[in-house]
């Protein structure tokens, strides 16, 4: 604990104030001196009020002093113990005048030590309290001894004085004065710890504050809160940059009125009780204050107090208006890029079977009559128009998917018709071991029949085209779910050549095939349908150690959701 004063920077007015409040004191005793005066009543009729006229005089003109050594002498410290040490000067007047040690005055000495101690600190609280202890001390020696006899004293107590007496009344009194000053100081330090801590606090609090309004009103994110009846709270610089309207002109309106556009918030049980939705980040498109027209980003969240009850909600947004612009601007290019690939690779294709089929004509024409060259001729000119066909066949699936009602198809009984079908073409090679591991129920999902057969055909096509001296085909159909959403996961696997770690990333593109006689449109294909249905395709392959192709379609999907080309 510290002994050092108390000097708050209002100091002089406090000090003011004490001498105001001595005035008011001895005026109030001025009072009941011409109280008694007037009545004359025993036995304080014996008791001089003159001598008290007197002792309130000099505290006036002590006051007149006191302000003047205010005015001339700046050190504070000096003034206190000059004004204290006088009180204490004065209230042993007071007693010598009312009687003695006998006089009630004595309880205004324990007055002077408190305000000693809270303006001077403990040291300058024990100064005081020790100099009343010694005149005190000192008045009553000499009234015992019979060396002073204070004014008015009264006989009739003159039988009370005695050793006994004299003894405890001094010890009361001066171990009083030191227990006042003891107990102010620890009551005082404890305040002014108590106020250095709170003025700490506060500090800090403000800092963080201004920190947490500072990082608010930088960021270029709209935020926004509202309580639970709807009510908008705040608005931060950035939300009234993007939405146009300022936090003076939005403060307690309706969220719904302020902003209809947004989906954010919805009302729940009666008017005043507003609830987040369950899709808490989403985008929306938004008209400002200004009639402009934005694209915005939103995320809605819970607002909770340090009790971790909900309070309202805080609403967060960006504007993406020249995101989405870029967005589209990117999405043309990469259209146009797409064309002029698909044109590049289309004239490729087509040119091949197109000079095949020219210079077989052109041989026809030149030997007409050579039956064994025309036959082989025509065979040229027969293949080049069936890879046409399916050329364009494929081209046209990638580009265009096939329209069609969706309805309930069972993927096994699919499957199973695939692989009968591949049979009997003449890329099913022999030997060729086909291990089916289906489910003996029905694996059912909302799709398009020619679609899903169209995948199954071409990832099935490609497995058997990769193992030309025969090998183990293995198709597994099973449910599965990802991300909460039911779906049928089909694999395929082979034991064929597989796949170079750099041409797995390529496998989608259009036009890109290993083989010679490929038109690197059956993957590309069986992407685009897989996407239309927000489904997932994943291929692990090594080369010459197999391909496992995994493919998931969610149960149902509903036209809304697909991504039509």
């Amino acid at each position: 604990m510290t002994d050092k004063p108390l000097l708050p920077e209002n100091m002089t007015s406090r000090l003011r104030l004490l001498m105001l409040a001595r005035v008011a004191i001895v005026t109030f005793l001025l009072g009941i001196a011409a109280f008694i005066d007037i009545k004359g009543m025993e036995p304080f009729s014996a008791i001089s009020a003159t001598a008290l006229f007197r002792t309130i005089i000099l505290t006036y003109i002590l006051f007149i002093l006191y302000l003047l050594l205010l005015k001339y002498v700046r050190n504070l410290l000096l003034n206190i113990y000059t004004q204290s040490l006088c009180d204490v000067l004065l209230i042993t007047g007071m007693i010598y005048a009312t009687g003695g040690i006998r006089s009630i005055y004595s309880a205004f000495y324990p007055l002077v030590i408190i305000y000693s101690v809270l303006f001077l600190g403990r040291r300058g609280g024990l100064v005081i309290a020790s100099a009343s202890a010694i005149l005190y001390g000192l008045f009553a020696n000499l009234e015992f001894y019979g060396v002073i006899y204070p004014l008015h004293s009264i006989p009739v107590y003159d039988k009370l004085l005695d050793t006994g007496y004299f003894i405890t009344r001094i010890s009361t009194h001066v171990l009083s004065f030191y227990l006042i000053a003891f107990l102010t100081s620890f009551v005082v330090e404890q305040e002014k710890q108590t106020r250095t801590l709170l003025a700490r606090k506060q500090s800090d609090f403000d800092q963080l504050n201004l920190l947490h309004r500072s990082i608010i009103e930088s960021v270029d994110t709209g935020i926004l809160t509202v309580n639970k009846d709807g009510k908008i709270k705040s608005l931060n610089r950035a939300a009234a940059e993007i939405t146009g309207f300022s936090f003076s002109k939005v403060i307690n309106q309706n969220f719904s009125d302020v902003f209809p556009d947004f989906p954010v918030l919805r009302e729940k049980q009666n008017a005043a009780e507003y609830r987040p939705v369950a899709k808490t980040h989403f985008e929306t498109s938004f008209h400002t204050g200004d009639g402009r027209s934005l694209l915005l980003s939103c995320s809605v969240s819970p607002l909770r107090d340090h009790e971790n009850v909900e309070i309202g909600n805080i609403v967060i947004f960006q504007d993406l208006t020249e995101i989405s612009e870029m967005r589209e601007s990117l999405e043309k290019s990469r259209r146009l890029a797409f064309i002029g690939e698909v044109a590049a690779g289309l004239a490729h294709e087509i040119r091949n079977p197109l000079s095949s089929i020219s210079g077989s004509i052109q041989m026809l024409m030149q030997d007409p009559s050579h039956k064994d060259t025309n036959e082989k001729l025509m065979q040229i000119i027969l293949r080049g128009k069936d890879h046409l066909e399916n050329f364009l066949k494929d081209f046209l699936l990638m580009a265009r998917p096939a329209p069609g009602i969706r309805e309930e198809i069972d993927v096994v009984s699919t499957i199973r018709e695939v692989v009968e079908s591949l049979r009997c073409t003449q890329d099913w090679h022999e030997p060729l071991e086909v291990v089916m591991r289906l489910p003996d129920t029905p694996l059912s999902i909302n799709a398009n029949r020619t679609e899903i057969r169209q995948v199954i055909w071409n990832l099935v096509l490609n497995a058997v085209q990769a193992m030309p001296q025969g090998g183990v085909l293995t198709i597994e159909a099973r449910p599965a779910k990802i991300n909460e959403t039911e779906g049928v996961e089909i694999r395929i696997i082979d034991t064929g050549c597989g796949i170079d770690r750099q041409d797995l990333t390529k496998i989608f593109e259009p036009f890109y095939t290993t083989r010679e006689t490929g038109t690197g449109l059956g993957l590309a294909v069986v992407g685009r349908i897989v996407e239309g249905y927000e489904g997932k395709i994943h291929v692990q392959s090594k080369s010459a150690e197999g391909t496992i192709c995994r493919i998931w379609f969610p149960c149902r999907v509903s036209p809304a959701e697909t991504v039509v080309a």
